[in-house]
């Protein structure tokens, strides 16, 4: 009796000389020192909103921004360098961020649910309308509506960017991620304008604050976003990418284009719906 066994491919095992294909992670201070700086920032966050100083917050700011900075250096230095993040690795790292996109999609999922309730019950207080009477939201089709065509134009360069870095296209790549941060920085710029414009304040009542608190924190997920892609841009020069190993980047594109699902809710929504609604409540 003889039995057909497939030759064993050796490369399909082969894990840069690691026993087994998952990483177990060494042991790390940054979780300690994050921990710490992010409470560090929080109390001094509630200080400073009750007239305290503001250093205690700032520093531990920027505990948390060192934190995030060395912890993912040495998470590049085990993908690029210590070759730890083969298929195998990757497959979780991909569930990882999956989730937190949906973790991000509640985030403002809850930010929506309050606008809309109290867009669709406005009390007396309100006038019965909303926009509450003495609001003037702003215009859609003026600056909005660019920031619209900005962001949406940045999610077709970052495509642009992944399939270039597919297809070996390394010019092709730093180019698309080159207009993309240049992109993202416009945006933050043009929303900046607009902040300064506006012809309400953030404590003037509901649609202040939603308004303010959705947008705001999409203006953060950008800022964020374009940073993330600054890096990617920084390792794309470095020759960290390649056809076949670039989650990095692969994961900074799915945050990209979620910021860019989430502003066309936003602009449908408040800037376009909110304009249509004082119309018809005058």
């Amino acid at each position: 009796m003889t039995t057909d066994v497939t030759p064993t491919q050796p490369e399909q095992f082969d894990y840069h000389g690691h026993k087994h294909p998952f990483h177990l992670v060494e042991p790390s201070l940054w979780p300690l020192t994050g921990s710490l700086s992010a409470g560090v920032m929080a109390a001094g966050a509630v200080w400073w909103m009750h007239g305290g100083p503001t250093w205690v917050m700032i520093l531990g700011l920027v505990g948390v921004l060192a934190t995030m900075f060395v912890w993912w250096r040495d998470v590049i230095i085990e993908a690029v360098y210590g070759h730890y993040h083969n298929p195998v690795v990757q497959i979780g790292l991909r569930f990882g961020m999956a989730l937190f996109i949906a973790s991000e999609v509640m985030f403002f999922a809850a930010f929506f649910w309050a606008y809309f309730s109290a867009a669709f019950y406005p009390t007396a207080a309100m006038g019965g309308v909303w926009p509450p009477k003495g609001i003037h939201p702003f215009d859609p089709f003026e600056l909005p509506f660019l920031n619209t065509l900005i962001l949406l134009t940045s999610g077709t360069t970052v495509t642009w960017a992944h399939h270039a870095l597919l297809e070996g296209n390394r010019k092709g790549l730093i180019q698309g991620l080159t207009v993309t941060v240049i992109l993202g920085l416009c945006f933050t710029a043009c929303q900046a304008w607009e902040y300064s414009h506006a012809a309400f304040g953030f404590t003037q009542g509901i649609y202040p604050s939603t308004f303010f608190l959705a947008t705001g924190f999409h203006g953060l997920h950008v800022i964020i976003g374009t940073t993330f892609l600054f890096v990617c841009l920084i390792r794309a020069i470095k020759g960290h990418f390649t056809p076949t190993h670039h989650f990095g980047f692969e994961a900074a594109a799915w945050y990209w284009h979620f910021v860019d699902v989430v502003w066309l809710f936003l602009f449908v929504a408040i800037y376009w719906w909110g304009s249509f609604g004082v119309a018809v409540g005058e």
